[in-house]
């Protein structure tokens, strides 16, 4: 397209990423930047509990909040343990950010530090009670239930063969889920079942909206990710410009397919923010 961006930066592969990119730098005020949070923001980790946000991701996203409209942190995760995880609470610049737990389904806000949520879906707690002897049923040892209030997951990476635990476990969580009007979600090594209607895309969009964002940026490393990657998309398509990024790993390819660009985890994404912050018109 001709557009020389700085060598800090990488170039996007696609004419719509480079479009999307050329936006975000020089019209910040009005570009939301969207993240996923475990596997883009955080490494992943063999314990859930024990994830934390990359060491220099508050810092980058405190550079670069308060020249965008908004940053919103897109998780599965409960928001108040993803702004624990993350260390997101009273950082000076981050008055613009929003973390989206729950897939949307919770919100909390850096500038007033309050969450708001629907009460749990019904299902969850009937799953809740079933789940551990679905999973003993089908002989899937090492595995490790994750209770995220609104959603329950089952992560493999624990067991002896997790691959194969994933692929044992995903007709008997569904059969489960499906009984109690819930969904089963995929992810790197772990099946979480919730309730429909909420993901990433719808999410993203929504909030999207809410603020007028005239550039999007998406940050995502899982399959959970591809509804917020088909969102972005359809802003493109609605002549929003918008940039798709891949935090990359060896787990996952559907998304470095689908992205304009992949970086190299969340080290990468780290650099891409910084990057951002520092050649953003002011």
């Amino acid at each position: 397209m001709g557009t020389h961006f700085p060598e800090s930066l990488p170039t996007p592969r696609t004419p719509a990423g480079r479009e999307g990119l050329e936006a975000l730098l020089s019209q910040p005020r009005s570009a939301l930047v969207g993240l996923d949070f475990d596997g883009t923001l955080a490494p992943i980790v063999a314990d859930p509990e024990q994830a934390r946000a990359h060491p220099d991701a508050v810092p980058a996203l405190a550079a670069l909040a308060p020249k965008v409209a908004a940053v919103a942190v897109i998780t599965g995760r409960p928001a108040e343990i993803a702004v624990r995880y993350g260390g997101f609470a009273g950082v000076p610049g981050l008055d613009h950010l929003v973390v989206l737990g729950h897939y949307g389904a919770e919100r909390w806000d850096a500038a007033t530090g309050e969450i708001t949520a629907p009460p749990p879906h019904p299902g969850i707690a009937a799953v809740r009670a079933e789940l551990p002897a679905v999973i003993e049923a089908a002989g899937a040892r090492g595995t490790w239930i994750e209770d995220k209030g609104h959603a329950v997951a089952v992560h493999t990476r624990r067991a002896d063969d997790p691959q194969a635990t994933f692929e044992s476990l995903r007709a008997p969580l569904t059969d489960l889920a499906t009984r109690h009007a819930l969904i089963v979600e995929p992810g790197r090594l772990v099946l979480e079942l919730r309730p429909p209607g909420m993901d990433k895309g719808v999410a993203l969009r929504e909030y999207a909206r809410e603020i007028g964002a005239g550039a999007v940026l998406y940050a995502g490393d899982d399959l959970g990710d591809i509804p917020a990657f088909a969102a972005v998309e359809k802003l493109r398509a609605e002549g929003v410009p918008g940039l798709l990024v891949c935090s990359g790993s060896t787990e996952v390819t559907d998304l470095a397919d689908r992205a304009d660009l992949v970086v190299d985890g969340p080290e990468g994404v780290v650099r891409l923010l910084e990057n951002l912050a520092h050649h953003s018109a002011p």
